[in-house]
């Protein structure tokens, strides 16, 4: 029999040593907490109010002298650290993260460039950062902040290059490119965290509570907001679809044009970009497992949710979208 802490925690029961199927009931907990239609919503509702006044959301108090290894539940601190400083490096150059996103919407949507990006001269020198980067450039900071709490030694973050500002001449092809790579990496962000609060507990889980809740903010305001200014896109079509249960047809799929295509051919690009950095090729089967259960998991509840997601919330949202065809 299993040992099992008399506490709860974030996730729920606290395993010690939790088996595949006790990780996958913390995250399935997790998600049916954390991952409702109602606070997805919300966290699109209340993005016109953060283009008038944007105030970044404050974290809980965290107990930082206590995060120790026992803190991480049934995995091997070493397995963990090599995850921990994969995602260190990624989230370390949130800079340049923001200040592209922020040149593709601002010939599109300035109220949304300023913020993701907040505001820049035309020389690009920035004058005040945009309330995504102001919660996310919290991230690296808290990390390394745990990896030397685990270690009693400081991590010397290796980022990976940042695609840079590439206009092709097409603003709207340009944004719809970019800001599905932006919609993927922060969607697996929040399964990666949603995982590792699963696999963790104490001041340690809460620390990636507080990753999770930014991640998941920012996905459903990117997938919202993405939804309403390509109605008729490909991918909103294919979500569309899945979500329905109407899977579409391979002919479906090839007849529709390359500038759409395109970017469903990167997605899988940016999949193995993330998993080359976290070092997926040494993680243990069972944690493959526990992972991909949780994007599964994750994915599936955000596609539920884009049902709701009608052309008649959106537009209560943000508008009339402009003409994107």
């Amino acid at each position: 029999m299993n040992a099992i802490d008399s506490n709860y925690d974030l996730a729920g029961c606290t395993y010690m040593q939790p088996r595949s199927w006790q990780t996958a009931t913390r995250v399935n907990w997790l998600i049916n907490h954390y991952l409702t239609d109602k606070h997805l919503s919300d966290r699109v509702r209340d993005l016109p109010t953060q283009f008038a006044d944007p105030q970044p959301r404050l974290w809980e108090t965290i107990n930082w002298n206590a995060i120790e290894p026992e803190h991480i539940l049934g995995m091997p601190t070493d397995d963990f650290l090599a995850i921990l400083s994969g995602i260190i490096d990624t989230e370390t150059p949130i800079r340049w993260y923001t200040q592209t996103s922020r040149q593709y919407l601002e010939p599109i949507h300035p109220e949304m460039a300023r913020f993701v990006g907040g505001i820049a001269t035309d020389d690009g020198t920035l004058v005040e950062p945009g309330l995504w980067e102001k919660e996310e450039r919290q991230h690296a900071p808290a990390l390394r902040k745990v990896y030397r709490h685990l270690t009693g030694r400081s991590y010397l973050p290796n980022p990976p290059s940042p695609k840079l500002y590439r206009p092709s001449g097409s603003p709207l092809a340009d944004l719809y490119r970019h800001g599905l790579h932006r919609v993927v990496t922060e969607c697996g962000a929040t399964c990666l965290y949603i995982w590792l609060m699963a696999r963790t507990t104490g001041p340690l889980q809460q620390v990636f509570y507080e990753l999770a809740r930014d991640e998941i903010n920012h996905a459903c305001k990117f997938w919202g907001f993405g939804v309403w200014l390509y109605p008729d896109s490909y991918l909103a079509r294919l979500w569309q679809a899945i979500a329905g249960d109407r899977v579409p047809s391979e002919r479906q799929l090839t007849d529709s044009v390359p500038v759409e295509l395109a970017p469903v051919r990167d997605l899988s690009r940016t999949f193995y970009r993330m998993s080359s950095v976290l070092a997926w090729n040494d993680w243990s089967a069972a944690h493959k497992l526990e992972f991909v259960h949780t994007c599964a998991r994750v994915m599936g509840r955000l596609l539920s949710w884009h049902r709701t997601l009608t052309p008649e919330f959106l537009r209560t949202q943000f508008g009339q979208p402009p003409a994107v065809r």
